[in-house]
């Protein structure tokens, strides 16, 4: 039975109640971390993808704030993810587990975090992507494992030491037999009237074989503490129209409604490295905003629960083209 569970984990997929943050040894495994302080207008995002190459593996890092569009990115040629826990190691350049951060991508981009009072996700059958964990050879698989917390520690941006002590924190893994896909979006935020809420969202085309689809996943964690998940089709789906700037999402089940509202201007985007894990090598491929605005409204037995605004959200549209553009543009405007 051992040997049939790894195999089965193998393919990036787990079963009810296993163990999502164990590292599944695909060809990509993503781990993101996001730290926000609304009072001084701030976020500190830490990425770390651990790709499987035909001789070993090796890491995509990178470190980004908001304001002021800092970014650092590297390869690192050796890196490891725990089979049997949450953990990604690359050398002395990146170290995580579940409760501390340790990133030194050079002078001038260092992080030093310690994580206290986890709000971890409290759904024990299954993850962010709800049925879709249970199926094999996915594309992509994503879990917000970590909707809250609080950060002891600093960030080092440039020739400035930002102190993030009481910043909310937010953690989530992605991981695929094939790296990214063609095209996906994403959004992230806290930084509301009330701390305790957050909201993230993944979607794009998920494939498997002759499987192919498009589904976005939504995850919300009310003040109260109860987390809504949407992302079953037929049963809870997301209908998700997205731009480079805009992101509109209407999801639902027989209970729950949930509407998200995100915008921010193209021009403000960092553009993030996605990996080839064969290839041992990052190209462009997401453009992601720190600070852009997201509306959010809950609703349950069409009563209105919950609504809050952030100007403090994490905001992306992936695709290699998409991003290749964006370089160019830029490129060609200096």
């Amino acid at each position: 039975m051992p040997g049939l569970l790894a195999r089965y984990r193998s393919t990036g997929a787990d079963l009810p109640f296993g163990d999502l943050l164990a590292a599944h040894d695909v060809a990509m495994e993503g781990y993101f971390w996001r730290f926000t302080q609304r009072e001084q207008d701030r976020v500190v995002i830490a990425l770390a993808g651990i790709n499987r190459a035909p001789d070993g593996h090796w890491a995509t890092l990178g470190l980004a704030v908001h304001p002021g569009g800092f970014l650092r990115t590297a390869e690192h040629p050796v890196a490891q993810a725990d089979p049997d826990g949450l953990g990604v190691f690359a050398g002395g350049a990146f170290r995580g587990t579940q409760d501390r951060l340790g990133v030194d991508l050079g002078p001038g981009a260092r992080l030093d975090v310690r994580i206290t009072d986890p709000v971890r996700w409290p759904r024990r059958g299954l993850g962010g992507s709800g049925v879709f964990h249970i199926v094999p050879a996915l594309n992509q698989y994503w879990h917000p494992w970590l909707l809250g917390g609080r950060a002891e520690g600093t960030a080092t941006v440039g020739d400035e030491t930002w102190d993030l002590d009481g910043a909310q924190v937010y953690c989530e893994k992605n991981w695929g037999k094939g790296g990214f896909p063609d095209s996906w979006w994403w959004g992230q935020a806290q930084g509301f009237d009330d701390p305790a809420a957050c909201v993230a969202f993944a979607g794009g085309e998920v494939t498997a074989g002759p499987l192919r689809t498009e589904v976005t996943s939504v995850v919300v964690a009310l003040p109260d503490g109860t987390v809504v998940r949407l992302c079953t089709p037929v049963v809870s789906p997301v209908r998700a129209q997205v731009t480079d700037e805009h992101w509109r999402l209407r999801g639902g089940d027989r209970r729950w409604s949930v509407e998200i509202d995100g915008c921010a201007p193209l021009s403000a985007a960092h553009i993030l490295p996605v990996p080839l894990p064969a290839e041992r090598r990052n190209i462009p491929g997401a453009l992601e905003h720190l600070g852009g605005s997201l509306r959010v409204t809950v609703r349950r037995d069409g009563r209105c629960v919950w609504k809050g605004t952030s100007r403090l959200a994490g905001l992306e549209h992936g695709g290699i083209a998409r991003a290749a553009a964006e370089v160019r543009r830029r490129e060609q405007a200096t």
